[in-house]
C-alpha cells in the first residue's frame, strides 16, 4: 500500500482505529481516579450513621453556610467579570501608553493564591499596617473611635480580594475571544456610526458570552476551592464547614453531607456554564480574520484607560509581592532558609512534582486513547477525567480517605497476619494520599493541555504512520512526543506550580508532622503572625510568576 493512500481520504486507517490496549487501561483509570471520591462522599453521606447528623446541619450549619457561599460567588462572578472583560475590552479595542506591557501584566495576579493575598490585605489594612499607621501620624488621632477605616474582614472584603486575585481566568478567555472577532463586523459598526459604548454592549459583549461564562465559571470553581481566605476573612463558606465539621467536631459523615450540597453547586455551575455558552452561538469567517484595528487614545481618555487597568494589576500583584518583599527584607527573614523551611520547600517540591509527573502520564495515555480509538466510550472517559478540577480540594480530601483509609487498614490487618508486623497507614501516612489528590484534582490541566498539543497534527500522519506498520506507542513515541513536548512541558509546569500553591487538599492528607510550603503559611497566619511566613510566602509567588506570564504570551492554557 502506496503512502498517499490513507492521504487521499478523510476517514482514518483501519489500523489507527485500535488504540494501545494501555491507553484504554490509562483512560479507565483516570476516569475511576475521579470517579472514586465522589461515590465514596456518597456511599458516607447515606450511611446509617449520617442520618442522625442530618437535622442538625440542615437546621444549624448548611442554611448560614449557603447563604455566604451564595453572596460569595454572586459577589465574586460580578466583580471578575467587570474587570475581566473591561480590561479585555481595552486592551484589544483601544490603543494607549502601556497597552502592550498591560496585556501580559494583567494576567499577574494569577501567580498568587487567594489565601496569601487575603492575609497580606489583613496586614496591610489592618489597625497596625501601615497604611492606619500613617493616618495616625498624619491626623493625630489615636484610636478606631476617632476614624473608621475599611475592615477586609467580612464577607465584602472577601469578594473584593477574590476577585482581584481571581479576575485573570475571565480576562484571559475574553481576550482571546475578543482578539479573534473578524475586523469586518467591528469596523462595519463603526461606519453604521456606532458609539465605542453601542458597539461594546450590541457586538462586544453578546459575542463574548462563551468566553465569560468559561471564564467566570473556573473564577467561581476556585471561590468554592478556597479555604485559607474563606476562613482569615470570617466568612462561613461551605468548604470551610466541610472542615470544621470533620476536624474540630470529629463527624466525617456530617462533613460528607455538606460536601454533596457542594457537589450540587459545582454541578449547577457546570450546567448552567454550558447553557450560556450554548444559547448564542458566532461564527467567523473561514478566512483567518484580520485584526481589529485599534482605536488610539489621548489625553484624559488614554489616562482613564491605562487607570483601569493598572489598578487590577497594583492591587492583585504588584502591592502583595512589593509587601512579602518587603517583610523578608525589613525582618531580615533569609535568615528563615534554615533546615526547617526547606525540609518544607522539599517536601513541597517532591510532592508537586511527582503528582506533575504522574498526571502527564495519565494524560498522555488518556488523550492518546481518545485520538487514535474510534470507540464512543473513550472521548466520555477523557471528560470523565477532566472532571476533577471542578471538585474543590476539601472534598477531594475527604472522598479520598474513605476508600484509602479503608486500604490501608486492611493491609495493615493483613501484614500483621502474615508477618507479625504492621506497616502503618502506608498510603496515607507517607504522603501517596496527598499526591492522589493532586492528582486528580489537577488531570483536567493535564489533559487539556496535551489535547492542545496533538491537535496540532493532522490525524493524517497517524495514519501514514500506521499504513507502515508503526505500533500506537510507537507513533507516540516517535511523532507525537517531539511536536507535543512544548504543549506537555507547559502543561507540567501548570501543575507543579498548581500543586505547590494547593492549600485545602493538602492541609487535609498531610502526613502527620508533614509541612509544605502552603501549609507553613497557613500556620503562621492561624497563629496570628503572618508576616513570618512571608518568606515562605514570597517563594510561592515566584515559582508561579513563569507561567502566569506564559500564560499571558500564549493568551490561554498551555498548547
Amino acid at each position: 500500500m502506496s503512502l498517499s493512500a490513507p492521504l487521499a481520504t478523510n476517514r482514518r486507517s483501519p489500523l489507527a482505529w485500535r488504540p494501545s490496549t494501555r491507553f484504554v487501561w490509562v483512560s479507565l483509570l483516570g476516569a475511576g481516579l475521579v470517579a472514586l471520591p465522589v461515590l465514596a462522599l456518597a456511599i458516607t453521606a447515606l450511611s446509617s450513621q449520617a442520618a442522625s447528623i442530618w437535622p442538625h446541619l440542615a437546621a444549624n450549619v448548611i442554611p448560614a453556610a449557603l447563604a455566604d457561599t451564595g453572596l460569595l460567588l454572586l459577589g465574586v462572578g460580578l466583580l471578575c467579570g467587570l474587570i475581566g472583560v473591561g480590561t479585555a475590552w481595552l486592551v484589544t479595542q483601544y490603543d494607549f501608553p502601556g497597552r502592550r506591557a498591560f496585556e501580559w501584566l494583567l494576567v499577574l495576579p494569577l501567580a498568587l493564591p487567594t489565601y496569601i493575598t487575603a492575609y497580606v490585605y489583613v496586614e496591610v489594612l489592618g489597625f497596625q499596617g501601615p497604611l492606619q499607621e500613617a493616618l495616625r501620624a498624619l491626623t493625630g488621632w489615636r484610636s478606631l473611635r476617632d476614624y473608621w477605616f475599611p475592615d477586609p474582614r467580612n464577607l465584602a472584603g472577601a469578594i473584593c480580594i477574590m476577585a482581584i486575585v481571581l479576575y485573570p481566568y475571565v480576562y484571559l478567555s475574553v481576550r482571546a475571544l475578543f482578539g479573534l472577532q473578524a475586523a469586518t463586523i467591528v469596523e462595519s459598526a463603526r461606519t453604521l456610526g456606532a458609539s465605542h459604548g453601542r458597539l461594546f454592549w450590541r457586538i462586544g459583549l453578546p459575542m463574548a458570552r462563551p468566553a465569560l461564562a468559561a471564564g467566570m465559571t473556573l473564577a467561581l470553581l476556585e471561590t468554592l476551592n478556597d479555604i485559607g481566605a474563606s476562613e482569615y476573612l470570617g466568612v462561613r463558606s461551605l468548604t470551610l464547614s466541610i472542615y470544621t465539621t470533620w476536624v474540630n467536631r470529629n463527624s466525617l459523615a456530617g462533613a460528607a453531607q455538606i460536601a454533596c450540597v457542594m457537589l450540587l453547586i459545582v454541578v449547577a455551575l457546570i450546567l448552567i456554564e454550558g447553557k450560556l455558552r450554548g444559547q448564542r452561538r458566532f461564527a467567523l469567517p473561514v478566512r483567518q480574520p484580520r485584526a481589529v484595528g485599534r482605536v488610539p487614545l489621548s489625553g484624559r481618555a488614554a489616562f482613564a484607560a491605562g487607570l483601569a487597568c493598572a489598578l487590577p494589576v497594583l492591587l492583585g500583584a504588584v502591592l502583595p509581592i512589593a509587601f512579602l518583599a518587603v517583610e523578608v527584607l525589613r525582618r531580615d527573614l533569609w535568615q528563615q532558609l534554615d533546615a526547617a523551611l526547606l525540609r518544607n520547600l522539599a517536601n513541597a517540591l517532591i510532592f508537586s512534582g511527582l503528582a506533575a509527573a504522574s498526571v502527564v502520564a495519565l494524560g498522555i495515555g488518556i488523550v492518546a486513547a481518545s485520538r487514535q480509538g474510534r470507540e464512543t466510550f473513550l472521548p466520555a472517559l477523557s471528560r470523565i477525567a477532566s472532571l476533577g478540577y471542578a471538585v474543590p480540594g476539601t472534598v477531594l480530601a475527604l472522598g479520598l480517605l474513605v476508600p484509602l483509609a479503608a486500604f490501608d487498614n486492611a493491609f495493615a490487618n493483613a501484614a500483621i497476619r502474615w508477618i507479625g508486623v504492621s506497616p502503618g497507614l502506608l498510603l496515607i501516612g507517607s504522603g501517596a494520599a496527598l499526591v492522589l489528590a493532586y492528582i486528580v484534582r489537577f488531570l483536567a490541566i493535564a489533559v487539556t493541555g496535551i489535547e492542545s498539543g496533538l491537535s496540532r497534527i493532522s490525524p493524517r500522519i497517524d495514519d501514514a504512520a500506521r499504513t507502515l506498520g508503526a505500533s500506537a506507542p510507537e507513533v507516540l513515541r516517535r511523532m507525537h512526543w517531539p511536536l507535543a513536548r512544548p504543549a506537555i512541558a507547559a502543561a507540567a509546569l501548570l501543575v507543579f506550580v498548581d500543586c505547590l500553591k494547593e492549600l485545602p487538599a493538602t492541609l487535609l492528607l498531610r502526613p502527620l508532622n508533614v509541612d509544605t510550603l502552603a501549609t507553613t503559611v497557613y500556620g503562621h497566619a492561624a497563629r496570628g503572625a503572618f508576616e513570618d511566613g512571608a518568606l515562605a510566602g514570597l517563594l510561592i509567588v515566584l515559582a508561579g510568576l513563569y507561567p502566569a506570564i506564559r500564560l499571558a504570551r500564549a493568551g490561554g492554557r498551555p498548547g
